[in-house]
């Protein structure tokens, strides 16, 4: 029998109720591998950043015994320098063998409790500049949607606590569990930790031609060379406007954008395959086994063999 991971969710003063609920809906829809249970730091209901509070039937006790910890956001007015005395002992009953997320400014309490010192982390742009002059001993990269530090995660704002959870699911369980819990939830199911926060035009101006389908072909034809002029050919764009537009609307270049769908469909061919690294190497468009070696390691650190193990030994 597979054992249940349980997460707690830490409610705070001021929080955000939709980064609060995310934790619930990703890890509740994970097919009964996750439990989620919801806390605060002492029992009470908890007010949020909107115009009513919210009812926590928990305590701090419930975090001593959390596989995962998942620290919300709160509204940036409820941030301070320093924990308060409540908050700071509810933190100190988390097992030092669990893992803890920080979603958006969530990551200003972790840092504020000196878990992230030393690391690199991540939070909401929009208060990149403050966290900075509070926290200089954090290594903090403003501009991705998360950052899997080993035990410790960081997110960016609001939705890339999506992500952040998907992330998990996906280190967890695999890419097929993964998908399944984002088709259930409607969501993306991948978009890389790395990918810009911030996206000058996610969406076309008026009567400007997007590259989204153009993206959507080459997501059908990864197997394929693909070169920067054939997307634009199918965007019926000229090079330098299909570059540029690319840019503005996914916050990456072509060429990165390419190599990360090619990576993660690999990883979905190694976790639900016996396919040999040269062959799948070829269906995904890496021109040799040792390049694909070389991405997957770039994107995650280890090889094919080692990530195909790991998920053998899961199943």
């Amino acid at each position: 029998m597979q054992r249940v991971e349980r997460i707690v969710v830490l409610a705070l003063e001021g929080v955000y109720p939709f980064e609060l609920g995310i934790p619930s809906r990703i890890f509740g829809a994970a097919e009964g591998r996750y439990e989620v249970l919801t806390c605060s730091v002492d029992g009470r209901p908890v007010r949020s950043n909107a115009d009513f509070s919210i009812a926590v039937e928990r305590g701090p006790e419930v975090l001593a015994t959390a596989d995962t910890v998942v620290v919300a956001s709160v509204a940036p007015s409820y941030i301070t320098s320093e924990l308060a005395p409540e908050v700071a002992a509810a933190l100190a009953q988390i097992r030092p063998d669990a893992r803890i997320v920080s979603i958006c400014t969530a990551a200003f309490v972790l840092a504020a409790a000196g878990l992230l010192d030393g690391r690199k982390a991540t939070t909401h742009w929009q208060v990149v500049d403050r966290f900075r002059r509070m926290y200089p001993h954090v290594d903090l990269d403003p501009d991705v949607l998360f950052v899997d530090d080993g035990r410790v995660l960081t997110s960016a704002g609001a939705a890339s606590g999506v992500d952040v959870c998907l992330h998990i699911v996906r280190t967890d369980h695999g890419s097929e569990l993964a998908n399944a819990v984002a088709r259930r939830c409607v969501v993306p199911p991948f978009r890389d930790g790395g990918q810009a926060q911030y996206i000058e035009q996610p969406v076309p101006q008026h009567g400007a031609a997007s590259t989204a389908a153009a993206r959507s072909w080459a997501l059908e034809h990864l197997d394929e060379s693909l070169a920067l002029a054939d997307l634009a050919r199918h965007a019926g764009m000229s090079l330098r406007t299909f570059a540029r537009r690319f840019q503005e609307e996914v916050g990456m270049s072509p060429g990165r954008w390419l190599i990360q769908q090619r990576v993660a469909r690999a990883r979905h061919l190694l976790e639900s395959t016996d396919l040999p690294v040269d062959q799948i190497a070829g269906e995904v468009g890496f021109a040799t086994g040792a390049s694909l070696r070389q991405h997957l390691h770039a994107a995650i650190g280890v090889s094919p063999q080692a990530y195909r193990r790991t998920f053998q030994a899961a199943r």
